[in-house]
């Protein structure tokens, strides 16, 4: 039997996908915080059960998330989020989930958001055998003192997709994404590194928030890539994310890209879909 069909699959409805929404509007809160603390003048913005978040300029988790799940905001809410982020020269992108309240649409398209792009929302129950690396990598939380490994390893295999998918239309400045990476770690999030042959060949990054294990930020090194290093950063943390009490796993990735492939073979299954809208600055 494959691990994927012994594997329960996951339906979810817009109670999980509240849940999953929360859990993501609590982990990009936490780490705007952090940067907020290094004074970087940004905010984060509480927002009809969502959160509206800018770190600093060209920040990844500059965005509204958790929206659709605590009800509609009025025209008077979403202007003000829109003000902050023009009075930062920034556009107010929006992620929306597909099981988010279809008012919300109704407002954003009324306001003039169009989408750009999308995100996969993928999730599988635990309590499941999450599959064996390989016996030459070797998957463990990275100390203190490896912080600066992590950050650069995951920065490099992001400035480096796979080339599978839907390409992002966004980019990010390399030095932006590792000051990123801090501010998650000093959010409470867990980073692993993977060593194979005595090298770091890989990072990532779990949290869990009321049961919701997000794996976040796995990345390979270009050289190591197609030797099974994603598959053990996926099996280390499902198993300490079991460990530590939650109930499922969640991981966003580009729509048909190799990383979705690969946590669809451990199980995974497609939950929901996020459509990324913007409305440009000064609109």
């Amino acid at each position: 039997m494959t691990e994927c069909a012994a594997v329960s699959i996951l339906f979810c409805g817009t109670a999980l996908g509240r849940r999953i929404e929360h859990a993501e509007a609590a982990l990009i809160g936490a780490a705007v915080g952090a940067a907020l603390y290094r004074g970087t003048g940004g905010f984060a913005l509480p927002i009809a059960g969502g959160l509206a978040a800018f770190a600093e300029p060209g920040a990844p988790f500059n965005k509204v998330v958790g929206l659709g799940f605590g009800g509609v905001p009025t025209a008077a809410e979403f202007e003000a989020v829109e003000r902050a982020y023009a009075e930062r020269g920034s556009p107010t992108p929006v992620e929306l989930s597909t099981l988010a309240d279809p008012r919300i649409a109704e407002l954003l398209a009324a306001r003039g958001y169009r989408a750009v792009a999308f995100e996969d929302v993928l999730g599988r129950t635990l309590g499941h055998p999450a599959g064996q690396a390989p016996a030459d990598i070797e998957v463990r939380p990275a100390s203190e003192h490896e912080l600066d490994a992590w950050v650069d390893v995951v920065v490099q295999g992001f400035a480096h997709p796979d080339g599978e998918g839907v390409p992002s239309p966004e980019e990010f400045p390399r030095e932006v994404v590792a000051r990123a990476e801090r501010d998650f770690a000093a959010a409470g999030v867990t980073p692993y590194l993977a060593v194979l042959d005595g090298h770091i060949a890989g990072g990532g990054s779990m949290r869990v928030t009321d049961g919701v294990a997000q794996l976040t930020g796995a990345a390979t090194a270009p050289a190591d890539r197609r030797r099974g290093v994603q598959g053990a950063l996926l099996a280390a943390r499902l198993h300490d994310a079991e460990a530590a009490g939650a109930d499922i796993a969640v991981v966003t990735t580009a729509p048909g890209s190799l990383s979705q492939r690969n946590v669809q073979r451990r199980g995974f299954h497609l939950l929901y879909t996020r459509a990324i809208l913007v409305r440009a600055a000064g609109q």
